[in-house]
């Protein structure tokens, strides 16, 4: 078979051409229509590939009404789980044939909204959010009333559209791992106020001590960096008291330790401290972090696989897919010292 020369881009016509077969034959197969001789499906994507055809998207997307292309809002954000969650949507979306066009905006309800339906107006067959929503829920709730939408940040005005790890339980486990070494109480550095999965761990752990019996502390709050971490461990490395904390992500916590290790309280002889995530850094920290492990790569992948199966079934029940997160015991809990 002798490649013709071009003076545009190979169109389909050309490949029908070169395979012997019509232009809808080559349809189907692109589209892997079931009714398609082997021999002929074989035929056809080896002219693909030697004319170097690449299929019109433009075009199939008026045909076909699907863009085959997913959507996704994320914070302008360079933190691990932001970035680890945009891979697994990236390699969920690679694996179901379609590619991802991503915006990024910051917290303010007129940039959640604007990215939303600049998304829209592009064309996506579907949305992943992941990011928190704050005011601009019922907006953008209104917005991707008539778009297949997944939610990855747990926003209670989306609930049933909601993908993600049960961040009640990750606080859960966490709390009863500290209170069960004999800690009297748990200390809480908090995610930002604004962030639903940051709520609902500090609602968990206020709950679980005081269904402990035990006195629930006022709670501190970061920004999910270590920098803010590292604050808050100066202020809690200098009361006698504390000797067990919780942290809302594993890269808060690195700054906890560090703070910490500066003031000479030693982890975990005089405090224990645990993550949330299980980052791969999680188990090369000084000492290694105990962690509540939850997969963001696998969040993206599920996300991806509810969202592909609404865009084929715009009629099909949307309920919270939530997955239990584990409990990881490593190097930084231990019995509370002797003297408490």
């Amino acid at each position: 078979m002798t490649a013709p020369q071009f003076t545009r881009g190979p169109a389909m016509r050309d490949v029908a051409s070169a395979a012997g077969v019509s232009a809808q034959t080559v349809s189907r197969v692109l589209n892997e229509h079931p009714n398609v001789q082997e021999s002929t499906r074989r035929r056809v994507l080896a002219a693909v590939e030697e004319l170097g055809y690449r299929r019109n998207n433009t075009a199939r997307a008026l045909v076909t009404g699907q863009s085959k292309t997913i959507g996704v809002l994320t914070l302008a954000t360079n933190n691990y789980s932001r970035s680890s969650l945009a891979l697994g949507v990236e390699l969920g979306a690679r694996e179901a044939g379609y590619t991802v066009n991503s915006v990024t905006s910051s917290l303010s309800a007129q940039a959640l909204t604007d990215a939303v339906s600049r998304l829209v107006h592009q064309g996506v067959d579907g949305i992943i959010i992941a990011a928190p929503l704050q005011e601009a829920a019922e907006q953008v709730s209104k917005i991707t009333s008539r778009i297949p939408t997944v939610n990855t940040d747990g926003s209670s005005s989306m609930g049933d559209r909601m993908v993600g790890v049960d961040q009640d339980i990750a606080a859960v486990l966490a709390t009863k791992h500290l209170l069960d070494l004999g800690h009297k109480t748990v200390w809480h550095v908090a995610g930002p106020v604004e962030w639903s999965d940051a709520a609902s761990r500090l609602g968990s752990w206020r709950r679980t001590l005081q269904e402990a019996g035990c006195e629930v502390p006022p709670e501190l709050h970061g920004d999910w960096s270590p920098e803010s971490g590292y604050r808050n461990g100066l202020i809690l490395g200098r009361m006698p008291e504390v000797t067990a904390i919780l942290v809302a992500s594993d890269e808060m916590a690195f700054g906890v330790i560090r703070a910490l290790t500066e003031l000479g309280r030693r982890i975990p002889e005089d405090i224990s401290v645990v993550g949330i995530d299980d980052i791969d850094l999680a188990a090369f920290s000084n000492p290694p972090l105990t962690t509540i492990r939850q997969s963001f790569e696998d969040t993206g992948r599920r996300a991806v696989q509810r969202l592909v199966a609404q865009i084929a079934n715009p009629a099909l029940e949307n309920t919270p897919d939530l997955v239990a997160p584990t409990l990881i015991v490593r190097g930084s809990t231990a019995p509370p010292p002797a003297d408490n």
